[in-house]
């Protein structure tokens, strides 16, 4: 049985909408947070999420 566990925002630290789970991969995900609104880049392997941030030019 694979466990699951909430996404949360890393602006705001509130639950999402999603759920991820052990095997889950995402890369370039655009991850959007009903209460803050905000739309963040992230990746996430084996439930470690890391933000990416775009540089300026």
């Amino acid at each position: 049985m694979h466990k699951e566990v909430w996404i949360f925002c890393p602006v705001c630290q509130n639950k999402t909408r999603l759920k991820a789970r052990h095997d889950t991969v995402l890369k370039n995900f655009p991850l959007f947070c009903p209460k803050c609104k905000q739309e963040t880049l992230i990746n996430i392997t084996k439930l470690k999420m890391t933000v990416l941030t775009e540089p300026d030019a």
